[in-house]
């Protein structure tokens, strides 16, 4: 009887102390980032920066409407030579699982934005004129703070 409630006690301290442990951690898990890299060929950055103001704010903008999309932002910076970026494309979602079940429904509405994909493959070619996409990531935020 008395190892029963031993094993009984050390159980119910393991149960318990399970939710602690999660709860110790000073940060937790955030929104997912895709983070593009562009350099913009010299002299037309302008030109670039002309079209993320247009054609890709009101995509984004579609999106963000739609809930596929929580925020975007365009950060620029000093590239070094021409295989570093000087344009950097943010946009965030709430999570993995969101943004993978919404890319088929994502891709639909760009589509419908720019005219079908005839359109959207001859924007794709027209950018290659004056920009060139160096990479993409995907990233998560870390937040800094206990899960709440």
């Amino acid at each position: 009887m008395k190892k029963t409630a031993t094993a009984l006690a050390v159980v119910c301290m393991l149960l318990f102390a399970q939710p602690m442990l999660a709860q110790s951690k000073p940060y937790h898990e955030g929104p997912v980032w895709e983070i593009q890299y562009i350099h913009a060929k010299a002299g037309m950055e302008d030109r670039y920066l002309r079209y993320l103001a247009g054609d890709w704010k009101k995509e984004q903008d579609a999106m963000k409407k739609a809930g596929y999309v929580l925020n975007y932002m365009v950060i620029t910076t000093e590239a070094h030579n021409p295989a570093d970026p000087n344009v950097i494309l943010m946009v965030q979602f709430k999570d993995m699982t969101t943004l993978e079940a919404n890319a088929e429904k994502m891709e639909e509405l760009g589509q419908q934005i720019f005219g079908g994909q005839s359109k959207v493959e001859a924007g794709y070619n027209d950018r290659s004129n004056y920009r060139d996409v160096i990479g993409a990531r995907l990233g998560r935020e870390i937040v800094l703070e206990p899960k709440k």
